[in-house]
């Protein structure tokens, strides 16, 4: 079997092809593939599950490509990065469809309120666009990112961790939501990290040499 350094899980969704040029880019000629197969995700060295999309059609193609296994070995074994829908599947449910993630973290992900207010206007979703990101607590996946860098967000659900703990990033729709989430050898985050220009390369950088 072909070394596999990171792994780009291929669930037929995803920006696949920005998400493995960008990884590609700072890797330094390691290895990075997009693969389906199981058996490659279990073996390589690090696992990214990109995410565009909408949540019950992800954990459908998960199930049917029969990915799951192979994904919960990766967030509990090596350097595991979630992007977007990748980081909402962590959670129990998703009210985008009354969804059931994959359940590793406890709490929901919900979707956007649009009686909320934002500079006198009614609160537009999806939340689209660059915004700050707020780091809530140091990490090794924010080195050499500065606090309150802007990152690519493009989503109508954010999740809401029970455990505030895992919370290392948030960002402001009007009101502060987790956007990015941490614990052991896992990082996710709601934002797109191969759309957010530099600050998003060098997140991804970090994570192609962070050891946890």
């Amino acid at each position: 079997m072909r070394k596999i350094d990171i792994a780009v899980v291929d669930y037929g969704m995803g920006n696949l092809r920005s998400v493995s040029k960008a990884v590609e880019h700072v890797a330094q000629g390691k290895s990075v593939v997009v693969t389906s197969a199981p058996a490659e995700i279990q073996q390589s060295e690090r696992v990214i599950f990109p995410g565009q999309g909408a949540m019950p059609d992800c954990m459908r193609e998960l199930d049917s490509r029969k990915l799951r296994d192979s994904i919960l070995h990766a967030a509990a074994n090596k350097p595991f990065l979630g992007i977007c829908i990748g980081m909402q599947l962590l959670f129990e449910h998703s009210e985008e469809g009354d969804t059931l993630g994959l359940g590793l973290f406890k709490g929901d992900v919900k979707r956007f309120t649009a009686n909320q207010m934002l500079n006198d206007e009614k609160l537009k979703i999806p939340h689209m666009g660059w915004n700050q990101v707020y780091q809530s607590k140091p990490h090794a996946l924010w080195q050499n990112i500065d606090e309150a860098t802007r990152f690519y967000h493009v989503h109508s659900y954010y999740a809401e961790p029970i455990d505030h703990a895992l919370v290392v990033g948030e960002t402001a729709y009007p009101k502060r939501f987790c956007s990015v989430v941490a614990q052991d050898n896992i990082f996710a985050t709601q934002f797109h990290v191969e759309k957010s220009a530099q600050a998003g390369l060098q997140l991804l950088r970090n994570f192609v040499y962070w050891k946890p």
